[in-house]
């Protein structure tokens, strides 16, 4: 999530992952950052920092999810909910800022530190550390588990990760010319889509094995292009795009669709959403997508105020997406993710705490009216791989 009052920028922090640690166990990571909040004229409040957690939660039992352990680092609202990723034995949390004093009070700053965290350990246990560019922002790993790509905002760059079982190497920068802030790999591991939220565009780079080169191809989108995912498939792309910078203005932003299988690819639709979507996931099932509409830290004078945001279920079929209804979620809700069945979803309520869980049947979504109470603030949340 862009902060609409500082000059940082960007949600991170809580993501959905499937881990090993027992036959069938299932777990999504919460990142909870406790440095920020607003006051009701939405201006930001950075508090000091030495509370943040990321929380492993297990999600075998869908309505009834449990929280395993909490494990202090610190993590930021600062980027897109999408700073997490996993594959097989390892997770990686990217930390896009820090804070640090400024005279009597606390500024965000840029960081570089992606976190590693060992899967097959009960509970799972951080291993190691790697530095990349500036404000490591939204991320991916490869369905094989060798590659991972991670847009650093600061930098306007992509750090090249390569991976051997639990090692993990920066390998290449790629320079992207302007600020990218999440990235996408499709499941065949052959391309990939990055954002470009300030000139309002989506890059294009090709993948052969480890090796990834950027073409200078980009499409354009909506406005403040901020999130993008890739049905399973790997037939299409959508990409949220914010609007005003990460802030709910009153005025309808739009999803776009990016057709994969023309060469090159482009632009072939735009789905009217609604306010600021930030949080966006694909069904694993590939049928629907969820585009989660901010809400709750704005002006609260603002005729858009409202404290809860939305979730917008989008119909995915072929390469026709329809919007099809919204529901009613907690206050900035930023990210969201799929269990792997695809039969439900989870919503990270920032302001609330919490985290929503509804269900799904074919492209019926609905609420359950059960939250999982969080030891902070959910910054964002992401599904296990494709």
């Amino acid at each position: 999530m862009q902060k609409r009052h500082s000059s940082i920028a960007m949600l991170a922090g809580a993501v959905f992952l499937a881990l090993p640690m027992s036959a069938g166990a299932q777990i999504l990571v919460s990142g909870n950052d406790e440095k920020v909040l607003w006051d009701d004229a939405g201006k930001a409040i950075f508090l000091p920092p030495g509370k943040d957690t990321i929380s492993f939660i297990d999600i075998g039992n869908r309505e009834n999810p449990k929280i395993l352990t909490n494990i202090a680092l610190e993590n930021s609202i600062f980027g897109p909910p999408t700073n997490v990723a996993v594959s097989g034995e390892i997770a990686l949390v990217a930390n896009s800022v820090t804070q640090i004093k400024d005279g009597d009070n606390w500024k965000p700053t840029p960081d570089n530190k992606v976190y590693i965290f060992d899967l097959t350990q009960t509970p799972p246990k951080q291993i190691g550390t790697v530095e990349v560019g500036k404000q490591p922002s939204g991320l991916d790993i490869s369905k094989k588990g060798d590659l991972a790509l991670v847009t650093n905002r600061a930098d306007n760059s992509i750090s090249v990760l390569t991976i051997s079982g639990k090692d993990v190497k920066v390998t290449d920068t790629i320079a992207m010319g302007d600020s990218v802030a999440h990235v996408a790999i499709s499941a065949d591991g052959t391309k990939a889509l990055a954002v470009k939220p300030v000139v309002n565009k989506v890059a294009f780079l090709k993948i052969d094995g480890q090796k990834v080169v950027y073409e200078k191809y980009d499409m354009p989108t909506g406005v403040f292009p901020y999130n993008v995912d890739i049905v399973p498939n790997g037939k299409i792309a959508l990409v949220a795009n914010n609007g005003a910078a990460g802030a709910a203005d009153g005025n309808v932003d739009t999803v776009s669709v990016i057709d994969l299988d023309q060469n090159p690819p482009r632009v072939i639709d735009h789905v009217v959403v609604g306010d600021a979507p930030e949080g966006l996931a694909i069904s694993p099932k590939g049928d629907l997508a969820l585009a989660i509409l901010v809400a709750g830290n704005s002006n609260k004078k603002a005729f858009y105020s409202r404290h809860g945001g939305t979730a917008v279920v989008l119909k995915i079929d072929g390469n026709k997406v329809t919007k099809m209804t919204e529901l009613a979620v907690g206050g900035l809700a930023e990210g969201v993710a799929f269990s792997p069945d695809g039969a439900y979803a989870y919503i990270g309520n920032y302001l609330d705490n919490d985290m929503s869980i509804l269900k799904i049947s074919g492209t019926e979504v609905t609420d359950t009216g059960k939250k999982l109470k969080l030891p902070g603030h959910p910054a964002s949340l992401r599904g296990a791989p494709k």
